[in-house]
């Protein structure tokens, strides 16, 4: 499986001609979409989901079932449960979770999914829900409003994955970065490994 980061929370995964992109929101670039066969949202913020690029798309969109995006409507969108197995763009997806995290006083809170894909890659989408399976490679929430870094190394150390890449980052400038690199790189170890967008693994 090929891993491709692109800004943010977006990432875009390929394998024998197929291609998987999860998370396109409105700071990603329009090319992580460039031949898609199917897209996963993990909940509704503009952050995650460009809803106006979704509609020309074209292609099957799996969101949470309780995600408000009205504007999806003439897509061919599936709403997904936690829990819920199936297949988007010929992988094999299961969904976890269920909440987008705390960002203060229980406020705002949304449908969140988690996506573990063919058993092997996890994106939390806004949240530290620890699946309950084995993880080969994980995304994780690198700077959030609703994120302490702390946060972020616990849950890297709780799912315990063989491969880590940085997600959710755009908000952080190149101290920023340098510093949750930093940080994550000496918690870690060799195991973690920042994408730049655009950038494959």
């Amino acid at each position: 499986m090929k891993v491709t980061k692109f800004t943010h929370a977006c990432v875009r995964l390929e394998h024998e001609g197929r291609v998987l992109v999860i998370d396109p929101g409105t700071w990603s670039e329009p090319r992580a979409l460039a031949g898609a066969d199917a897209v996963l949202v993990t909940h509704e913020h503009t952050d995650h989901v460009d809803v106006l690029r979704l509609a020309g798309l074209g292609v099957p969109v799996h969101v949470p079932a309780q995600a408000r995006l009205g504007d999806l409507a003439p897509l061919p969108v599936t709403r997904v449960e936690s829990g819920e197995r199936f297949t988007a763009a010929g992988f094999t997806v299961t969904a976890h979770g269920g909440r987008h995290a705390t960002i203060h006083d229980g406020q705002p809170d949304c449908a969140n999914l988690g996506y573990l894909v063919d058993d092997r890659l996890y994106h939390p989408g806004d949240s530290l829900h620890v699946p309950d399976v084995r993880v080969e490679t994980l995304l994780v929430p690198a700077q959030a409003s609703w994120l302490k870094l702390t946060e972020a190394i616990d849950f890297a150390h709780a799912v315990d994955p063989e491969r880590i890449f940085p997600i959710h980052d755009a908000q952080l400038n190149e101290r920023g970065m340098a510093s949750v690199d930093g940080w994550f790189g000496e918690t870690l170890g060799a195991r973690y490994r920042r994408l730049a967008p655009g950038e494959s693994a």
